[in-house]
């Protein structure tokens, strides 16, 4: 029995949003109150002339203003985001234009929320709010302002939060990328550190484009008419849960014949659990990789490193090793995402918090370095909370999945940011997965500097919906864009090269 990964794969879809309407809102001047921001855009806020909007001020769709919390400022905040048209829309007057830093003014008492922006009525991508008892901010990205009157509106997404204010500061213009391209691993091979020093050299001039899904990429080339540069492919059908109930898998052939055209390689691993799959209707054993579809706890089989439980996550760990091995052996290094979506909880690895999370990736990265020697792979982590981050000495990119409105296809810019101030900007930054691809013009705008995106399979490249062909066409002909053609040899690159631009 053969179960391919795409009859195995599911996505939740985002809520669809409507535009809310434009109303005026009374501005003030920030002053003391940011002095207790925090995020790395606080202290740009505290010297920029940033400017106040109260949330109360706005017009509510669905919400209400309260003041029963303490903390907050003005004469009460925004709350009761508990449908997804819940909305409150502000108005900024008589703008001058241009970059502005964006930070929301906010209460999380019920855990982790996302909260989703417009801007003038346009999809401005999403926002994580980290939990908090009491009122705080947290950096939104930039939005990019016309002249005279805006509007931003606040769309509810996840719901279940309070939003007291929002405030805007002028954008300074970004420093200079401090990003080194050495890997972490001092063992890299020949191949591995020319991928990355090619992807840091060419960090912030431009995006290489990237396409999960051998099907789906060749469903852009011969409908797009160009090859993305970059091929996504998974480990999930070698997971032994999942081959000892029949599944199969020629993703490490489909790298090898990838690479073979010049392309990269990147792998995420859908972990179908070790043991525990509850494998009923609706939980289906090829659905192990999700934390409601199997009993197994990571945080109790790393307690015991004696117990069945921690030696099956061994046995898993040297079986992908085995895979990862072959295409060592080939010369094929791999931009190597495992436990990715950690902090969202959905899936086993992220479902008993950080700390077993940040633990699981310590023991994968020893264990695949130092005991099996595989040194062909650049270590991508795929999540943006600080909480979650395993450190610096085990982790070469940092990244982040974005599935924003159907139609929006803006920079992303609040978690480009959020991700560039996780490292103190000394590593690359990814967009490993995407619904809907980033305008490659907005991305130059607000200087989002993914080194790549990676759009997944299916319906997200090919239903003319995520993704209009016409559009799709203008990314891959965008001059910052860069596909198959234009990689050149970038197993010998030279630090000091630059790729070609496209004509």
């Amino acid at each position: 029995m053969d179960i391919t990964s795409a009859q195995c794969w599911e996505r939740s879809h985002s809520l669809a949003r409507r535009p809310s309407l434009v109303l005026s809102v009374v501005t003030a001047l920030l002053g003391g109150l940011l002095s207790a921001a925090t995020g790395p855009l606080a202290a740009a806020e505290e010297t920029a002339a940033a400017v106040l909007y109260e949330a109360e001020d706005g017009q509510l769709g669905g919400v209400a203003v309260e003041s029963s919390a303490t903390g907050y400022s003005g004469t009460g905040y925004v709350t009761g985001f508990d449908a997804a048209e819940d909305s409150v829309t502000l108005t900024v007057p008589d703008s001058p234009g241009g970059l502005h830093d964006l930070t929301l003014h906010y209460r999380g008492p019920y855990g982790e929320k996302v909260t989703s922006l417009r801007l003038n009525g346009a999809g401005a991508g999403d926002v994580t709010l980290p939990a908090t008892d009491t009122f705080s901010t947290v950096p939104a990205g930039r939005v990019l302002l016309e002249e005279g009157d805006n509007t931003i509106s606040i769309v509810s997404n996840w719901g279940w939060y309070e939003i007291d204010a929002i405030s805007l500061s002028p954008t300074p213009p970004r420093p200079p990328h401090q990003v080194s391209g050495v890997p972490v691993d001092p063992q890299a091979t020949p191949e591995a550190r020319a991928l990355l020093g090619y992807l840091a050299d060419g960090y912030g001039e431009h995006i290489l484009s990237g396409q999960q899904d051998m099907a789906s990429l060749r469903w852009v080339e011969d409908n797009v008419g160009r090859t993305p540069a970059i091929a996504g492919l998974d480990m999930m059908d070698y997971s032994p849960s999942r081959v000892e109930r029949g599944t199969t898998s020629t993703e490490v052939e489909n790298a090898v014949a990838w690479d073979e055209r010049g392309g990269i390689t990147t792998f995420v691993w859908h972990w179908n659990a070790p043991t525990g799959l509850i494998d009923e209707p609706g939980n289906e054993w090829w659905r192990g990789f999700y934390t409601d579809a199997t009993t197994f706890d990571v945080a109790e089989a790393l307690a015991d490193p004696e117990s069945e439980e921690y030696g099956l996550l061994l046995r898993d760990i040297d079986a992908i090793a085995v895979e990862l091995l072959r295409l060592q052996d080939a010369g094929i290094p791999v931009l190597w995402r495992p436990l990715h979506e950690a902090e969202g909880g959905w899936f086993w690895w992220g479902a008993q918090g950080p700390g077993p999370a940040k633990e699981l990736w310590r023991l994968m990265y020893e264990r695949m370095t130092g005991v099996h020697g595989l040194h062909n792979l650049i270590w991508v982590w795929n999540s943006v909370d600080p909480e979650w981050y395993p450190g610096d000495d085990v982790v070469d990119i940092v990244s982040a999945d974005s599935y924003p409105a159907t139609g929006d296809h803006g920079p992303v810019s609040a978690t480009y940011e959020r991700l560039v101030g996780l490292v103190g900007d000394e590593k690359l930054v990814a967009l490993t997965e995407t619904g809907s691809v980033p305008d490659p013009e907005l991305l130059r705008t607000y200087e989002a500097d993914w080194a790549w995106f990676t759009t997944w399979s299916g319906e997200f490249i090919d239903d003319g919906v995520h993704n209009p062909l016409p559009f799709l066409q203008r990314v891959y002909d965008d001059p910052g864009v860069i596909t198959l053609d234009e990689l050149g040899d970038w197993r010998s690159h030279d630090p000091a090269a630059r790729p070609r631009a496209r004509n």
